[in-house]
């Protein structure tokens, strides 16, 4: 095939380059145009070891793990034994929150499309034992509900692990076992590694982050908790199996060797809209599972996914039969990501790549609903504005990303569109648009909103009413 005879060209003079200007140790590519792939990788997996990456390499997938766990849900949902619209406490009676109301009313739907308004990034331990899932459903009860179910989008890993103990308690065997035996070896992922004993049989990554120093440098933990595994903790494989998964959901549910895992329809479901993001230059809707990107004539279906130190993206098209899968291990992942997806496009689909993000002046001059101060379980982030009119952001991280080394961070906010401001400095290569939305009553906004959406605390709390 011409197209993926160009990729090839254009990755092997390009891609070391790219690299070593955003400081990234290794990177594996994987892409498929019909029946046709194509695999790459270069650099080392460990700065500390020099072991050069190949194509047999491991990373960790992170939260495109959550579309697998998406997967195995839907199959539960063909049959018969789960309802998506059914409240979450009619498999778990035990699940609940801080608000007992929202406790009631929380369904699979709002897990599988991270709109069930409850704080979402709780990393919490809970032992490396089978029942690590039962009881991180048990440390909910005290997490808060930060807006009404159903209200809105907000990214939520712990929605995630709670499928997954919904995915245990109907099949009766533990998540990762429930994993390996209706996905990754029907789909013949052979490198596929739940863990860190398994992937140590095979050439994996270590994830690398910024040094106080500003050097990269190996991470001291390889993974997360256990607990987190449903949404994207601990997951590893090549970056060929991953692109496996992606051509079974471009294929209606079909392995390559024909096995079906899941029907049509419930392909078609998970990548049809279930919910509208706010315009912040990520997706732009949320099916069950996938997330959906609207370019100028196609709409890309993928998932992003992040780890210590480690990123991956998965991208499809489905009308095309396309699918681009990426995994590095350190860096300004963002920017590489997103220079690769943006000529795989441009080569496979005609696609043009997205413009630079431009902001178009300076923050409105009465920032009055912006300011205040918004917390979330990873951050404390303060918007302020200084005496010549000039809006800054403030955000000092907290909890375990503050333990993982990540640094406070300081930008000023410039006018993008309505409610939503553009930073001017970037962060892990990537300047996010930052959106303000809802009203706490006196005009201010009650949430603002990065992906997730943190909640005003300065001058008083938001809550909901059922």
């Amino acid at each position: 095939m011409p197209e993926l005879a160009r990729i090839r060209e254009w990755a092997e003079e390009r891609l070391p380059g790219l690299l070593a200007e955003h400081r990234v140790p290794a990177l594996s590519l994987a892409v498929a145009a019909g029946d046709e792939t194509y695999e790459y990788a270069t650099g080392v997996l460990s700065t500390t070891t020099g072991v050069t990456a190949d194509t047999d390499s491991v990373f960790q997938i992170g939260s495109v793990t959550k579309v697998l766990t998406a997967t195995l849900a839907m199959q539960l949902v063909e049959d018969g034994t789960l309802d998506l619209d059914a409240p979450v406490r009619d498999v778990l009676p035990a699940f609940r929150v801080t608000d007992a109301a929202a406790s009631e009313v929380i369904t699979v739907r709002h897990l599988l499309t991270h709109t069930s308004g409850f704080e979402g990034d709780v990393f919490v331990d809970t032992g490396a034992g089978d029942d690590c899932l039962e009881r991180y459903v048990e440390v909910l009860a005290g997490t808060p509900q930060l807006f009404a179910p159903g209200e809105m989008f907000s990214y939520n890993n712990a929605g995630f692990s709670t499928l997954g103990r919904i995915i245990e308690v109907l099949r009766g065997e533990p998540y990762e076992r429930v994993l390996r035996r209706r996905l990754l070896d029907p789909l013949g992922l052979r490198h596929a590694s739940v863990d860190a004993d398994e992937a140590i049989l095979h050439r994996a990554a270590v994830g690398h982050l910024v040094s106080s120093g500003g050097a990269i440098e190996p991470t001291a933990v390889w993974s997360m908790e256990r607990s987190g595994s449903p949404a994207g903790s601990r997951l590893a494989m090549t970056a060929r199996d991953l692109l496996a998964f992606g051509r079974m959901h471009l294929a209606g549910g079909a392995a390559d060797d024909g096995t079906r895992l899941l029907s049509e329809e419930s392909v078609s479901l998970m990548r049809t809209e279930q919910v509208r993001l706010p315009d912040i230059h990520q997706g732009t809707g949320w099916g069950l599972g996938w997330e959906l990107f609207e370019r100028p004539g196609a709409t890309v279906v993928g998932h992003d996914g992040s780890t210590i130190g480690q990123s991956a993206r998965l991208r499809l098209l489905p009308a095309e039969g396309v699918a681009i899968a990426i995994l590095a291990n350190g860096g300004e992942t963002h920017a590489v990501f997103a220079q690769i997806i943006d000529r795989m496009l441009l080569e496979l689909a005609g696609l043009p790549p997205e413009p630079p993000l431009a902001p178009t002046g300076p923050a409105p001059q009465d920032a009055t609903r912006f300011l205040g101060r918004y917390e979330s379980s990873t951050a404390i982030t303060t918007v302020s504005r200084t005496d010549d009119g000039r809006v800054w952001l403030d955000r000092e991280p907290r909890g375990v990303v503050a333990e993982l080394g990540d640094q406070p961070f300081r930008t000023e906010l410039l006018g993008w569109h309505e409610d939503v401001l553009l930073p001017v400095e970037a962060e892990g290569g990537i300047r996010q648009p930052v959106a303000f939305l809802g009203d706490d009553g006196t005009g201010r906004a009650s949430h603002l909103h990065t992906g997730r959406a943190d909640r005003r605390t300065a001058g008083g709390e938001t809550g909901w009413e059922a």
